[in-house]
């Protein structure tokens, strides 16, 4: 027998209004309760009733996007420029969803499989634990992720580790024994990718095998804005053992490493290189030499790989790796 809200409401000891609360506005239930509640549904296997029958009919066409603070970084937009592309035409409706904090994630994560009337969702730069996956996959919602990986899901990769070695070696092979490094995540355990931190655990690895470490600033970075990164690169740049070069582990950071030096008076390349990851909108009007990760096309493809799930429910467990290069140009 199919469930209901009443016996969501009775497993979880919490009244029907609070139940309805938790489906349509998470952030609005105390996160114990939310947590019973969503056990609940998850133990009784329920689908609210519209819902279902609105799967059943196929009348809403929408591809969501999760992505945690989208607005703030750049790849993020150049991503979604690449949904939208790929939407274009399709009939479908693009609806993003902003994560800002854990809870925000998680609320999301539980919600949006059994709620939202989305046909297909795009999920870029999360962090997805087992149980999360599986609810994905067992209300039959398509999903794909970027920059993320689940065995129980279709994926677009990046290499970050790979990405930060890359850099090391390009620098190196210019001849740099002085490497200094500026990044930064934004502290968000649990359910954000640490792009900067992969990055750094790559170039430093790619450094040992030359014998080498990365030169570091004094102090722990705390975000990951320009102005952070500017300080990060002052302090590096008055040690008296300077760096030569730095890898910034986004192009928004080599944009702080950039305003540092002309502060200092040092010229670039010249006193000081510089190579970015991401290859920014802006970075090749400002001639900044970069790691690119292709990130309108990964946009696409993971829109191209959902349509395929929706065409084809057996083609729900793809991966693809995208290809990282080094962009030569002004900055290193």
């Amino acid at each position: 027998m199919t469930s209901t809200i009443y016996d969501v409401a009775s497993r979880a000891g919490v009244s029907i209004a609070t139940v309805s609360r938790a489906i349509n506005a998470p952030q609005t239930v105390n996160t114990t309760t939310l947590q019973r509640i969503q056990e609940a549904i998850d133990e009784l296997s329920f689908i609210p009733k519209a819902e279902a029958t609105a799967r059943a009919r196929r009348i809403h066409r929408q591809i969501g996007v999760l992505a945690p603070f989208f607005m703030h970084y750049p790849s993020f937009t150049q991503r979604l420029r690449g949904v939208a592309s790929a939407l274009r035409d399709t009939g479908f409706e693009l609806v993003v969803y902003n994560v800002d904090t854990p809870e925000h994630a998680r609320s999301y994560l539980h919600t949006l499989p059994i709620t939202r009337r989305l046909d297909g969702l795009l999920i870029i730069s999360l962090k997805l634990d087992d149980q999360e996956a599986m609810r994905l996959v067992q209300h039959r919602l398509p999903t794909v992720l970027i920059e993320g990986a689940h065995p129980k899901l279709a994926a677009v990769e990046i290499d970050n580790v790979a990405g930060g070695e890359m850099a090391a070696e390009y620098l190196v092979a210019k001849g740099h024994v002085r490497i200094g490094f500026v990044g930064g995540d934004r502290q968000l355990p649990g359910y954000a990718i640490g792009t900067s931190e992969l990055r750094y655990r790559g170039f430093t690895a790619a450094l040992e095998r030359h014998g080498l470490a990365p030169v570091l600033p004094g102090f722990a970075p705390r975000t990951s804005t320009h102005e952070e990164a500017r300080l990060q690169a002052v302090d590096l740049l008055q040690q008296p053992a300077h760096p030569t070069a730095i890898f910034a582990g986004n192009d928004t950071l080599a944009l702080g490493v950039l305003k540092a030096a002309r502060e200092l008076g040092l010229s670039v390349p010249g006193d000081i290189a510089v190579l970015g990851f991401d290859d920014a909108d802006f970075a090749e009007y400002i001639g900044l030499s970069t790691v690119s990760q292709s990130l309108e096309e990964s946009g696409r493809l993971a829109v191209e790989m959902l349509l395929s799930m929706l065409s084809d429910p057996a083609r729900s467990n793809r991966r693809m790796r995208l290809p990282l290069q080094i962009l030569e140009r002004d900055t290193a």
